[in-house]
């Protein structure tokens, strides 16, 4: 029997054991370390997940891909059934499929039976409703429990990527911990040293904890309603009188979690109404070749896609052929952060109210250490870095620290 750390991510998860060189990340997916958190239902065959999910997608198989799952623990939709193939599941009982396969792969990759997890999670799952944040917790308890952990417990992910930076600090400092993700961002100023690390009570170290429900996937939902969702049809007339047309459609497809809602024959009759009622049904009718052919996963992964490379490179041509041939939509830094400064500067405000919290003034902060796939933003590391300017930036491990954090946990609870 085995403990282990286990991040169940809006975008990715990793899952990690004690090893006596310290904490290792299994692979659960060929060589990866790191697997994105997808499950696709073929008709008649056993779910596949992670790139094999996205992979049997992209070729066109019939069946259903989910994505995203984690963001909506703790809200209304989590008992909600959606259609797979002639069944209708719980989204609970997906992330349950999902979270059996990974333990499963965990088990085979390290010969050991897992029965003792630290789950991560974020500060908040929802902001501003501490009942709706219990039952977020609960349920992940309960279908950890449901797919065979017999001990499960949580931690903050700040705090777990702070226990994995403290490995390589060499004398006491104060670190604000920043870690964005797909679905959260969340913070955690601790105190840290190695004489600290040993103990086996950190909280009087934890000096503060905050998070707000703004992640990766917002991002990439903001980008596509100011770039791609217009030339859909979002913000069009309709013929008659000053209405718009219904936007309802186009937050569903720019929204990992809520693009599935849309694949019935119920909202492809509405929006044929709407084609035939609108000024620009040569827009609106894209939509609707959008929803008929169920590519609202592919128009997400090309926007995240899209996102990615504006930052890294400036600049890109988002690609757009899966809904009308020869389409396409200029993507740079600057129409990313015109469109997502907004979230940029929310996530950024969180550290005034950490440094609230614990009485300290910035100056205070030795390190800023930052982690999860969105640190990658440039205007939302800038903003991240200005409210801290005294503070050393140190890099984390993008998509395993939290992972590595929960491990060093999982070792320390287990002993």
């Amino acid at each position: 029997m085995a403990a282990c750390g286990l991040d169940f991510g809006t975008s990715n998860t990793t899952l990690g054991v004690a090893d006596p060189e310290g904490p290792i990340l299994l692979p659960l997916e060929g060589a990866h370390r790191t697997i994105p958190s997808a499950i696709f239902f073929e008709l008649g065959r056993e779910p596949v997940i992670g790139r094999a999910a996205t992979a049997a997608y992209v070729e066109g198989l019939s069946g259903r891909l989910m994505r995203g799952l984690k963001s909506v623990l703790g809200t209304p939709l989590m008992e909600e059934a959606t259609p797979v193939g002639r069944q209708r599941l719980r989204l609970r009982d997906i992330i349950a499929r999902y979270l059996a396969a990974v333990k499963d792969r965990a088990e085979t990759a390290s010969g050991r039976s897992l029965d003792s997890v630290v789950h991560g999670r974020p500060v908040h799952f929802v902001d501003g409703d501490p009942e709706a944040d219990r039952r977020a917790e609960d349920t992940l308890r309960a279908i950890a429990r449901d797919v065979g952990f017999r001990e499960v417990s949580f931690q903050y992910e700040p705090i777990a990527a702070a226990l994995d930076y403290e490995r390589q600090v060499r004398s006491e400092q104060i670190a604000l911990v920043a870690d964005i993700g797909g679905g959260t961002s969340d913070f955690s100023i601790v105190r840290l040293s190695p004489e600290r690390r040993g103990r086996a009570d950190r909280a009087g170290d934890i000096l503060a904890n905050d998070g707000v429900r703004i992640g990766g996937t917002d991002f990439d939902r903001q980008l596509s309603l100011g770039t791609v969702m217009p030339l859909l049809g979002l913000g069009s007339p309709m013929r008659r009188g000053d209405l718009a047309v219904p936007n309802a459609y186009f937050h569903d497809l720019a929204t990992w979690s809520a693009i599935n809602r849309l694949y019935n024959s119920k909202t492809l009759r509405e929006i044929d109404e709407v084609v035939r009622d609108c000024a620009r049904p040569d827009l609106v009718g894209r939509l609707r070749a959008a929803v008929e052919g169920e590519r609202g996963h592919a128009l997400a992964g090309a926007v995240e896609s899209a996102k990615i490379a504006a930052s890294e490179d400036g600049a890109t041509d988002l690609d757009l052929g899966l809904v009308e041939r020869g389409l396409a939509a200029r993507v740079d830094r600057g129409s990313l952060s015109d469109q997502t400064g907004d979230l940029a500067r929310a996530v950024a405000a969180r550290i005034d109210r950490c440094l609230a919290q614990a009485e300290l003034a910035p100056e205070r902060i030795d390190a800023l250490f930052l982690t999860g796939g969105s640190t990658g933003l440039p205007h939302l590391r800038s903003a991240l870095t200005a409210a801290l300017p005294a503070a050393r930036v140190v890099e984390g491990d993008t998509f395993g620290s939290v992972g590595l954090g929960l491990t060093i946990e999982a070792a320390r609870r287990g002993a």
